[in-house]
């Protein structure tokens, strides 16, 4: 059993004094040059290295690096290196070299250790023994919501308010300034422009059409739009408003930023963090004081997954999890089985990457893979591009995969040497990688590691598809959408179905927008958004949708002006590649305008939609649709009204909102007709596969990286105004709404408390099957009748105040009352969707928070009961700690999400599981009995424990405890206090250990 204390140096283990008497000190080598060491795998002269997959090569190779006989163990290098036997058996420990957290979930991560630094002060230890260990990056961007778009101010500073422009703003000056509209008629031609003009016009100069001539010089305006902003106002302007509605928590960045050591904070308005991992942190191979090895990072956010398509062995974990790595702890997994994903044959020219990536995943899906790494080799890898294998392995969270890994091969080398790294560190990559066996010629077959089970996928196959209406799983070919989504309104309701009546399937709803009539039917569409998410990272898709968006204006084609449009890039580096392409005045005149920089549609952060539109959907109860080139869009997601959502490749989201519905055959029926009457089809806009090549290596050049490098090391001007206090320890804000010191610390004590049984619980919630992430952390926008609502307007703060949850992840008030606040929440107690539950011993029907409240008031501790595939989704620290603070003391399930699972574990929570074959149903449980289960002394992994009820039953359960170090965090009552309690006892006050703990 691992104990002792956390705050341990892998750096010091590897360097200085210690390397003479380091396990593995024989493995050392030095490069050619003769200034760099590292642990060479190779020189332990085992064939079985040779034969490992590559990605298990790095963990091989971490674990010798750290291997200092407490965390990691000899018996952990044997155990990575005899794979084969043990994989799926052995618990090892894994060291990545960096940490990496966005604002929504970094910052209760940042909150957590300020907070901790008080626990400890009061214990009398110095506060600055509490630091990240581990290299920490924390990328501010999932603040962004849209409050400007398609040149209209909205009246609401955040999702949720009005949809008319604010009557007290006065027009803005380059409204005023700009000429009218030349050409054509009004809103219902040419979005921005309102001209129909098209490419009627003479040719000028350039070759281009006058009328496209000004698109790129002078924007025209459409007279309907009441307060006109152009696309660079309207960027300007949200990010102002994210900065003003951010301030304390950006003032807490900043503190943190200073207080803490050996943590980076990326300002806002940068880029994504995925953009960011990408383009500006990774390194594929790490230097630390003469050392080298091979670049690796966890992070809070499940697409962390993205870095591996770089060869950076990566994964999304916990944001407590994340804690004990910044506090120098290892990452504890179980040997993981390696499927090998063999690609062959050639990519079909009209499949963009995310056809493939979506085919993959269907495939993977099918395969059943989760919890094991998928490592990709064949003749035809070598066809995909950086940007291809990152938006690919970004798409783990969907087949349940831990990581898809893209060994380095010399298409990774070509892609850095595009981007800032300079000749000499791509030859120190190259010789490194060489040196450790961590390069792969996918030519040679030779060079093939033995993989757990091989995959075979021919790429010639790909078609492509979108995914709807309510799960990313639900892959449908776009030539079949039309009558797949006729099939979803016959169904009953599910996961696909939405039982619309026949004699209602054809309603027809006028409505008037912008001075004209329009009218919406079942599959309308209302959302079209690329954002942020998953594709902008690829090129090749981006430009592809530009072009696309080109050729359309061109032909003449509009988009309604109703359709929220939206275009949220990843970073700079995407708006400079569009506008180098010359592709993002067509986006613009479509209605695509860049509206900022962040997570916006896809986390909720969408404008509210025209009143009228809203309306229509309503009267008509119509399956209204959103389109979005994302990676997430359970129902009601990115709107309560917008019951259809779509994942699908940005070119196909610019051509479903230029069709207006998704009941369209696109190889039968136009998107729309010129202005002389021609029908035009979406193959006769689609460009070429070899067209997007070239003009992605006509754009893709060193200068895009130069650029993100600027906004890096510039940052923005308020964020270097902003003014922080020089002190250790946080000083909190009572008043404040954002940043509040969270009770997790509470009756800190330096001994590990006495196993507590748990006596006549009752059931807070009584679940069904899939319980996502969605429906249980908060996210998007506060409702208005919400407990966090109340709990704001109590502040006596305003609805256009509230901001987003996420915004408030800072305050553990607001996230308490937000856990199982979802709409979309199907609890059995209730028998039908909402946040609410039943308070048993009142019989009273309550929102989720004020029930648990009650409960917690009488003493009584509670649980969940639910079904099978518990907490799937996204990973979220607070599907954890929001439970734990509404006093859930275990969780039983059908089966439970392996993360969710351990975040379970990490705030002190037992998972436990029905037996198989047995759940709620055939035990005959009511879920309104009393639960009763006792802890023996000692508790170990996967122990069975028996659960008696109130009616004289029982019945056994087993506690998904994966390992010991689970048992030891759960007796301490959750991670954070078996850290801080560590701390605590190995301060300088407690002993010589002192020194290991120290910062």
């Amino acid at each position: 059993m691992r104990s002792g204390p956390v705050l341990i140096s892998a750096a010091v283990m590897a360097l200085g004094a210690t390397l003479k008497e380091h396990p593995y000190r024989h493995l050392i080598d030095t490069l050619k040059d003769g200034n760099l060491k590292f642990f060479n795998p190779c020189k332990l002269d085992d064939p079985r290295y040779d034969k490992l997959p590559l990605s298990i090569r790095v963990l091989l190779e971490a674990a010798i690096r750290n291997c200092d006989g407490f965390y990691t163990k000899e018996e952990d290098v044997q155990n990575i290196l005899d794979w084969q036997q043990q994989q799926q058996r052995a618990e090892v420990p894994f060291s990545p070299a960096r940490i990496l957290l966005q604002d929504f979930t970094g910052i209760p991560a940042m909150v957590d250790l300020a907070a901790m630094r008080d626990a400890v002060a009061k214990h009398g230890v110095d506060p600055d023994l509490v630091n990240p260990k581990c290299p920490t990056d924390l990328i501010v961007d999932h603040s962004l919501q849209i409050d400007y778009s398609k040149c209209a101010i909205q009246n609401a500073p955040n999702p949720g308010g009005g949809d008319s422009p604010n009557p007290s703003q006065p027009p803005s000056r380059s409204a005023a300034a700009r000429p009218p509209s030349r050409g054509g008629s009004q809103c219902g031609g040419q979005r921005g422009s309102c001209s129909k003009a098209a490419c009627s016009d003479p040719p000028t100069s350039s070759g281009r059409p006058a009328s496209v001539q000004q698109i790129e010089n002078t924007p025209l305006l459409c007279p309907f739009h009441l307060q006109p902003v152009s696309e660079v106002e309207t960027a300007l302007k949200n990010q102002e408003m994210e900065l003003q509605r951010n301030k304390e928590r950006l003032h807490f960045f900043k503190w943190c930023s200073r207080a803490f050591k050996n943590v980076n904070v990326v300002p806002p308005d940068v880029g994504t963090v995925h953009q960011v991992n990408l383009e500006y942190l990774s390194r594929v191979v790490q230097v630390s004081d003469d050392l080298i090895y091979p670049d690796s990072v966890v992070g809070t956010d499940s697409h962390t997954t993205m870095i591996n398509g770089l060869g950076i062995l990566g994964w999304g974990v916990g944001g407590i999890e994340c804690e004990a790595v910044m506090l120098g702890q290892p990452v504890s997994l179980t040997l993981p089985q390696v499927v090998g994903c063999k690609l062959v044959g050639c990519i079909n020219p009209l499949a963009t990457s995310i056809d493939i990536v979506l085919g993959i995943t269907k495939h993977l899906r099918q395969a059943g893979i989760s919890g094991k790494f998928v490592e990709f080799f064949g003749p035809g890898v070598s066809q995909l591009s950086a940007p291809d294998r990152t938006t690919i392995a970004n798409m783990c969270p969907e087949y349940n995969a831990t990581i898809s890994f893209f060994p380095v091969d010399h298409v990774t080398l070509e892609h850095f040497k595009k981007t800032n790294f300079t000749e000499k560190k791509l030859e120190l990559l190259e010789s490194y990688m060489k040196a450790v066996n961590l390069f792969r010629s996918y030519e040679e077959s030779s060079e093939e590691p033995q993989f757990s089970e091989v995959i075979e996928i021919n790429l010639s196959s790909m078609v492509p598809h979108v995914s709807g209406p309510k799960r990313p799983q639900d892959r449908v070919a776009v030539s079949s959408m039309k009558e797949d989504f006729q099939s979803c309104l016959n169904e009953k309701v599910g996961f696909k179905g939405f039982h619309v009546s026949k004699e209602k399937q054809d309603t027809r709803v006028p409505f008037l927008h912008c001075g004209q009539e329009y009218q919406l039917v079942h599959g309308s569409v209302v959302i079209a958004a690329v954002i942020s998410c998953t594709n902008n990272c690829n090129p090749s898709v981006m430009l592809t949708a530009g072009l696309l968006a080109k050729k359309a204006v061109e032909a003449g084609l509009v988009v309604k002006p109703y359709i929220r449009t939206s275009l949220a890039p990843g970073s700079g580096m995407v708006t400079h590649y569009l506008n180098a392409s010359g592709v993002l005045p067509y986006f613009n005149q479509l209605g695509f305008e860049v509206i900022g920089y962040g997570c916006a549609t896809c986390v909720g952060n969408t404008a509210p939609l025209p009143e009228a539109v809203v309306d229509a959907i309503k009267k008509g109860d119509l399956v209204a649709c959103g389109v979005l080139s994302g990676n997430r869009h359970f129902e009601g997601r990115l709107c309560d009204c917008v019951r259809a959502n779509y994942l699908a490749s940005p070119p196909l989201v610019v051509a479903y909102a230029i069709a207006g519905t998704v009941g369209i055959d696109f190889e039968k029926e136009p998107l729309g007709s010129t202005s002389e009457g021609k029908e035009v089809y979406l193959r006769d806009i689609w460009p070429s596969r070899e067209e997007v090549q070239q003009t992605e290596e006509d754009t893709i050049i060193s200068s895009i990286f130069k650029d993100l490098r600027r906004r890096m090391e510039k940052g923005n001007t308020f964020w270097n105004k902003i003014e922080c206090p020089d002190s250790r320890l946080f000083p909190w804000d009572h008043k404040s709404t954002y940043i509040r010191s969270p009770p997790f610390f509470s009756k800190l004590g330096k001994e590990i408390p006495a196993p507590q049984s748990i006596e006549n619980a009752h059931a807070l919630l009584f679940l069904g099957d899939k319980v996502t992430t969605d429906h249980i952390s908060p996210a998007g926008s506060i409702a208005r009748v919400s407990a966090a609502a109340k709990y704001l307007q109590s502040k006596r703060l305003t609805p256009r105040e509230f901001n987003s949850y996420g915004a408030r992840r800072g305050n553990d008030a607001v996230m308490t009352r937000g856990t199982f606040a979802s709409i979309k929440l199907h609890n059995r107690f209730i028998g039908k969707t909402g946040p609410k539950t039943l308070h048993i011993p009142s019989g009273q029907t309550l929102d989720v928070f004020e029930a648990a409240d009650r409960y917690q008031r009488d003493g009584t501790p509670l649980i969940i009961l639910a079904g099978k595939d518990y907490g799937s989704g996204n990973s979220r620290d607070w599907v954890a700690k929001g439970p734990y603070l509404l006093g859930v003391r275990a969780v039983i399930a059908e089966s439970f999400e392996k993360l969710h699972r351990k975040q379970l574990v990490g705030m002190g929570i037992m998972p436990l599981q029905f037996l198989s074959g047995q759940n709620a149903d055939t035990l005959e449980l009511s879920g309104k009995e009393r639960f009763s289960i006792a802890l023996p002394e000692s508790l170990s992994p996967g122990q069975q424990l028996a659960v008696k009820t109130s009616k004289g039953t029982s019945f056994c359960v087993t506690a998904l405890f994966d390992s010991e170090v689970d048992v030891i965090f759960f007796q301490h009552g959750g991670l954070l206090r078996y850290v801080a309690r560590t701390v605590v006892n190995n301060s300088p006050r407690a002993g010589p250990a002192a020194a290991e703990c120290s910062a």
